[in-house]
This record gives structure tokens, C-alpha cells and sequence, in this order.
């Protein structure tokens, strides 16, 4: 083989070899940048799911305390209709018992 041809095999796996090193340096950094582009995704998404429980917790919240006031309510109704309808069994009982002493 001629001294020019060797130059030329020699200079073409140089070439090739840096393109190469080229190749590589571009697939670390498209593997790190999807590495850190995944890392963001799945912090925004955490982040996401995080105010929407949340969210959720509030409004869950929020219905049990309007359940809860909704019951108080009635439950007071309730006791101030037992109340009244024992004053009232009250009256009438104090009013017989008096009659039977009176007549006994």
C-alpha cells in the first residue's frame, strides 16, 4: 500500500473515530435530557395528584360539616319537640294526680 493511501485510511478512522465520539457525547446528552425531562414530569405530576387530594379533602370537608350542621338542626328540633311534649304529659300528670287527691 502506498504512503498516500495509508494517509488516507489513517485520516478516514480518525474521521470516523471522532465522529463517533460525536455520536456518543450526542446520545449521553439526549439520555440526560430525557432523564431530567422524566424527573420533572413525574414532580409535576406528584405535585398535581397532591392538589387534587387536596382538593378533594376540602370539599369532602366542607359536605360533612354542612351534614353535620344539617344534624345538629334536626337533632335539636327533635329535642325541643320531646320537650315540649313532656311539659306537656308534665301538666297533664301534675293535673290528674291533683284531681285524685283532691277527689280521694
Amino acid at each position: 500500500m502506498s504512503l498516500e493511501a495509508m494517509k488516507r485510511v489513517t485520516n478516514a478512522e480518525k474521521l470516523a473515530a471522532e465522529k463517533k465520539a460525536e455520536a456518543e457525547a450526542e446520545c449521553r446528552k439526549a439520555v440526560a435530557e430525557a432523564n431530567r425531562k422524566g424527573v420533572e414530569l413525574v414532580q409535576a405530576a406528584r405535585e398535581e395528584a397532591e392538589k387534587a387530594a387536596k382538593q378533594l379533602m376540602a370539599e369532602a370537608e366542607e359536605r360533612a360539616a354542612a351534614k353535620a350542621a344539617e344534624i345538629r338542626e334536626t337533632t335539636m328540633s327533635s329535642c325541643e319537640a320531646l320537650k315540649n311534649g313532656a311539659k306537656a304529659h308534665v301538666e297533664e300528670a301534675a293535673a290528674r294526680i291533683a284531681e285524685r287527691v283532691v277527689s280521694g
